[in-house]
Order: C-alpha cells, then structure tokens, then sequence
C-alpha cells in the first residue's frame, strides 16, 4: 500500500527543497526524498556554505595579517586549522538542522532512502528499514550532481581529492595543484593559498574563469599572481602519478611543451556530473542525452508530463538560486499557476575567490557577437573612498549596454563584496533599465556601490565623475 501525496520531491537541495516548500505554500501534500542522512544537498552539506565558510576562515586570517602589517595588532600569530575546520562543521549541521525545521514546520513528509521512479505518478524509496511506496500527481526531480572525475586517474580522498575531500582535510598541504580554474577552482585556490600552501592553478583554456568577460579574468589573473599563485593558462594534465610524498604531475601547454611538477596534493575541479543512473527515468520514459542530463519544457516538464526535473540534472547554469527559482516555477505550474520562463540571462554568476567576481547579462565579446552597438563604462574600485577604507581596492565594476537605447545588456564586477553588489545590477536588467537611469540613481556615500553608479556614468555620458 503506497502513501498518496500531490507531490513527491527527490532530493533535498536547495531546488529540492525549495521545490518542497513551495508545493506546501501551494496547499499540495508534499513529500521529500533524500538518501543523505541529513538535509541540504551538495550546496548544504559539501559546497556553497562549507566552501564559503573556509572562505570567511580565510578572509579573517588575511585581515588580521594586514592588521599585523599595519599596526593595529602585534605578537605572533598561529593559525588553527582544526578550528577553522570545525566552524565549518558548525555551520554545515545549522544549515542542515533549518532546512530539516523547514519541512516540520510545513508538514513535509521527509522519507531517507534512495528515491526511484516506478511509474509516472510512484516512487519507491529503499532506506535502512526497507521499501516504503509513494504515489504522487506530480513528482519533482532534484537530484542534483556529483564531482567529475578524470578518466585516467583515481581519486583516493588524500593526496588526489575532489571538492568533497577536500573540505575534510586535517591540515593544510604544504603544495596544491588545482587543476581547474572555474568557479571551485579559484576558491578552493584563494582558500588554502591564504591558509599557507604553495598553489599551482591550472586552466586547459586560455584564461581563468572563462566564463566571465575578459577583461575580468585579465585582471583576476592578475590578482592571483599577485598573491602568489602560481598560474598555468592554455595547459593540461597529461599525467599523474602517486608517489611516496605526493602526487607527480606531467603538465603540456599549448606549445606542445612538458614539465613536471610534483605536490602534496592534487584537487581535481574539472566539473561536475547529474545524477540521473539509477533513479528509473528510463524505464518510465523521461528522455535524456548523452551526457545524462534530463530534457525538459519550458515549464520544466520531462517527456512524461506528470514528472518534472530541476537544478543540476539539467542544461542550465549548475548554480544553486538557478535550482531554487526553478523548484518555485515547478511547483506553481503543478499547482496550476501561470509561471513565465526562467530567463538565463538574468541569472547571476558568482565566485567568492580573492578578490571576488560576479556578473549578470551579457559580456562585452557576446553583446557585440549577438550585432548590438556596445556602450562599455567601467570604473576602479581604486577611485571609490570606501574601497580605500576597508583596504580593497583591486577590481573595478564594467557596465555593457546598447548605445541607441542605452538598455544595460550586462554588468561585471571583480573586487570587494562583488558578489553581494550584484544584486542591484539583477534588479536594473529585470527592469530593463538604461545606463542613464543607473547612473542618476542616487546611490549612498561612502558605499562601495558608487562604484557601480560612476560606471554607468562612463557607460551612459563617456566618463565617469570622480575619473
């Protein structure tokens, strides 16, 4: 006998989740499935908030090593990595536990087990005490994704790890390839480049962050190295090989060129995979390609009407408030709600390296690749009085729009809180602001968000007022 719901959810991330709320928002009989013994997803429980929460670790260390520099403090200090690592802990189980709140105050049914779809409106799920049977109206995937792992080198969780292990490590290596310059890449590099090891960052593409405009990973690259970080653009692994004392690396670049270099540590970041093997979407026709990720409508509907899929088992920017905004979507269109699109070019990107980036829109490069007339207007953050106050003034913020109209078509920042100064340029795309608009809105003083009004300046009039 099967427990009947409205919706059944499987998997507890962050689209997971929010899918789940919104369903109970929505007056459904909603039930979550997840196979971790704890609530959260990848982004909970082994990426944005432990990795950010190493993140802040670091940022404190650096601070205080700047007040050392300048006075402010004096005597010798020793990092605690063992502390450090237990913040992290703490901040991992307090996430869990709301997320966990979330569900008994919304009367959502949580079942443990591995989730697997029997039919277009059943889910069986095997836990530790056996099989429990669901029947849904509608269920919602959100399986999420897992680290991609290099076909011809094993991952053994010490000298050669992923994300995951990484995460757990119980000191700091003295060396560090990262091999990878996205996203995980360059974090995972800020964090222990600052916590004491030698970093190596390796990128098979010409640049770091390829995703972003160009001149901001111009100037990342810059400020990497400049912290002293070793960085290989235009170069791949072509070997690895464990050793006594670590891990010994054979890396070409474009040149045809080889070296080696030996580390304490290898992290591969290099992507991530859906999870979508083994979870019955074959058997009941939910249609996938060839890299596993599940093909879905604009309403996020699979081949088979009554299932829906979202987050990081789709084509879309594997990006945690990506698989949110859809899980609200699936669940109004379940509920019978008119739901208009997600528009991937309102969709913000951010990493929390040192400094930080983020971006929402087009680049400059796809703007003029896609025929419009291109306005840029940039400004440093060098030039703005609260960036000199707190001591961070690399990076700047660049504003792409369309000269005709002045629309703002994009905007990227690289530098201090860029990726909590990204929220007014998401709001000014939305609108479908102009530059002029941005750049006549007042904005507070001394703030770092001036940054982003004198940048519309340059964009909107050619020049910005305080350049």
């Amino acid at each position: 006998m099967s427990t009947p719901y409205d919706v059944v959810v499987i998997g507890s991330g962050p689209g997971g989740y929010v899918a789940a709320i919104r369903a109970a928002h929505n007056g459904l009989k909603t039930a979550l499935v997840e196979r971790d013994g704890r609530l959260g997803g990848t982004c909970g429980l082994r990426g944005c908030i432990p990795t950010k929460s190493l993140l802040h670790s670091a940022d404190i260390w650096e601070e205080f090593q700047k007040a050392k520099k300048s006075g402010v403090l004096e005597g010798e200090a020793k990092l605690n990595f063992d502390n450090v690592q237990k913040e992290r802990a703490k901040v991992v189980e307090k996430n869990s536990a709301g997320v966990t709140y979330l569900m008994k105050s919304n009367k959502i049914d949580v079942h443990t087990g591995w989730g697997t779809i029997t039919g277009p409106n059943s889910v069986s799920v095997k836990g530790d005490k056996g099989v429990t049977e669901l029947s849904a109206k509608a269920i919602i995937v959100a399986t999420g994704s897992v680290v991609r792992h290099l076909p011809f080198l094993k991952t053994d969780g010490q000298k050669v790890v992923t994300s995951d292990e990484i995460l757990e490590l119980k000191a700091v290596p003295k060396s560090l390839l990262v091999l990878g310059a996205g996203a995980v890449g360059t974090e995972f590099a800020s964090v222990y480049k600052r916590f004491g090891a030698d970093v190596t960052l390796v990128e098979m593409m010409d640049r770091v962050l390829p995703i972003e405009d160009e001149e901001v990973s111009a100037e990342l690259g810059k400020a990497l190295r400049k912290r002293g970080i070793n960085m290989m653009t235009g170069t791949k692994l072509e070997k690895a090989e464990v050793t006594k004392n670590g891990v010994a690396c054979v890396l070409a670049g474009k040149d045809g060129k080889s070296q080696n270099l030996e580390v304490e540590m290898l992290l591969v970041a290099v992507g991530r995979a859906p999870v979508t093997q083994n979870i019955g979407l074959e058997k009941v026709g939910v249609k996938t390609d060839k890299g596993g990720y599940i093909e879905v409508n604009e309403h996020l509907q699979t081949a088979v009407p009554s299932i829906y899929a979202i987050g990081d088992i789709l084509r879309t920017p594997w990006l945690a408030h990506v698989a949110s905004a859809q899980g609200i979507k699936a669940a109004d269109h379940i509920a019978g709600k008119h739901v208009m699109p997600l528009n991937v070019n309102r969709v913000p990107s951010c990493t929390y390296c040192d400094p930080e980036v983020a971006s929402v829109g087009l680049t400059e490069k796809t703007a003029r690749d896609k025929g419009y007339d291109v306005q840029v207007g940039k400004f440093p953050f060098s030039a703005i009085g609260k960036a000199r106050i707190i001591n961070q003034t690399e990076g700047f913020v660049k504003v792409v729009s369309e000269k005709k109209y002045g629309e703002i078509l994009g905007i990227h920042i690289i530098g201090p809180h860029a990726t909590d100064l990204i929220g007014e340029a998401i709001v000014a795309l939305q609108l479908e602001s102009t530059a002029e608009e941005l750049a006549f809105t007042v904005h507070p003083h001394p703030t770092l968000t001036e940054a982003m009004m004198e940048a519309a300046h340059a964009a909107a009039e050619g020049r910005a007022i305080h350049m």
